[in-house]
């Protein structure tokens, strides 16, 4: 896993199909998303290499329920005693309680996505003991005020947080960087690609300056006309 210093309070964890964020306020941590199967100890053991201790998480929010961004989440909580916060569409599904539905695939996502899966490890998650719903227009306490915003399309429940305070947006999956050049762009393994899109215009709209997207590499400046354009240009296949 690599560990990339994004602003002076922002890291970037990333694994090799997805990745995770860790915002620090002070003495408090807060980790966004929380990396594939098995990736609990591997972040526990980053935040000791940032020199920061795993206890010092809060809490744990996840932007949706697919396994390369929930699989440490358990297992870490478990450890360190983080609080796991999901949307109530995609809580039951985090918990472990049935499986999740599947994307709606169109076929040029089909070899991408088992690329993917291929490169994920094997075995079963740990499921969170419990998890706290978050909805649309709740303020968690970490960036100055995050607020939640319920960005559905990639799966139901999906998520994404924005401090306005400081400008940071972390859309999940909602938003994607292209593997091949980094060129942001829809997220991809949809369950409803016209509402993602809509979720998209709707980020935009927030103003950000930076959006975090849950694969690839972030966009730190002018982020709210990328978002934009990402409407336009995209509304058909990309």
């Amino acid at each position: 896993m690599d560990i990339i210093e994004l602003l002076p309070r922002l890291h970037l964890l990333r694994f090799p199909v997805s990745q995770a964020y860790l915002w620090r306020d002070g003495d408090e941590l807060t980790l966004i998303d929380a990396g594939p199967i098995g990736a609990g100890r591997t972040i526990a053991d980053a935040i000791t290499a940032l020199g920061r201790a795993p206890q010092d998480v809060r809490r744990i929010v996840l932007t949706h329920f697919h396994e390369d961004h929930v699989g440490g989440a358990g297992e870490f909580a478990a450890l360190h005693g983080a609080e796991v916060l999901a949307h109530p569409s995609d809580a039951p599904f985090v918990r472990g309680e049935r499986p999740g539905p599947p994307p709606v695939f169109e076929e040029w996502e089909r070899p991408i996505h088992a690329e993917a899966v291929r490169q994920l490890p094997t075995g079963t998650p740990l499921p969170p003991r419990s998890v706290t719903d978050v909805t649309d227009g709740d303020v968690l306490g970490f960036g100055g005020g995050a607020h939640v915003v319920h960005v559905p399309g990639h799966t139901d429940g999906s998520i994404a947080l924005f401090l306005p305070a400081v400008g940071v947006l972390f859309t999940g999956d909602t938003v994607a960087a292209a593997p091949a050049d980094g060129t942001p762009m829809p997220g991809v393994f949809n369950l409803d690609r016209t509402r993602l899109l809509a979720s998209i215009s709707r980020l935009a709209d927030l103003g950000a300056e930076a959006a975090c997207f849950g694969h690839g590499a972030p966009v730190m400046t002018g982020a709210a006309s990328v978002l934009r354009s990402l409407g336009q240009d995209f509304s058909e296949r990309p």
